[in-house]
């Protein structure tokens, strides 16, 4: 597996580095299918010191990408942090790809997650550029999943659209379909 760490506000040591690569390295063992990894490090100035440090990774599994995100009070608590999550998202990853083998998808079954409640921000404070691929819902479903996010835009392979998929409140999933007039 190719390994990128980048680190942004903080300088990390060799063996905090070798540490990431070590653990990171070891998730090609549950999904052998990941080539790259992208792992960011980075330090924020806040009141809570056990959100000090935020680890990010990024794994590319030919094309589809799991994500995780954790802060702790220092950087090797939030790598283990992140492990965890990632390990958790590879295993949801792993058994749904089993159960849709035997007509089961566990999205249909309702399973649900906390919902954190995010205020809507008054202005635009980031903007995101990225390649959207045509893919079928089922597939977009488990994108969103493997990415943690409440919602996901992609190009439905049956129509050729641009559709936007989202998590309900109830644990449901939601579809927008635009209409051309």
């Amino acid at each position: 597996m190719n390994l990128q760490i980048i680190t942004k506000n903080v300088e990390a040591s060799k063996a905090i580095q070798e540490q990431a690569k070590k653990k990171i390295g070891k998730l090609s063992r549950y999904l052998p299918a990941i080539g790259e990894g992208k792992v960011e490090i980075s330090e924020e100035k806040t009141k809570l010191p056990e959100q000090r440090f935020t680890v990010q990774v990024t794994l590319d599994s030919k094309g589809t990408l799991i994500r995780a995100q954790e802060k702790a009070a220092n950087i090797r608590t939030a790598i283990d942090k992140v492990m965890d999550a990632l390990t958790s998202r590879i295993e949801r990853y792993k058994g749904k790809l089993y159960d849709k083998g035997r007509g089961i998808s566990l999205a249909r079954q309702g399973a649900t997650e906390e919902m954190e409640e995010v205020e809507a921000p008054e202005r635009v404070v980031k903007s995101k550029h990225f390649m959207i691929k045509p893919m079928l819902q089922d597939e977009a479903i488990n994108q969103m999943e493997l990415l943690g996010h409440d919602f996901f835009l992609f190009i439905n392979a049956e129509t050729g659209n641009i559709n936007l998929l989202y998590r309900r409140k109830d644990g449901n999933y939601g579809l927008i379909e635009p209409e051309i007039e």
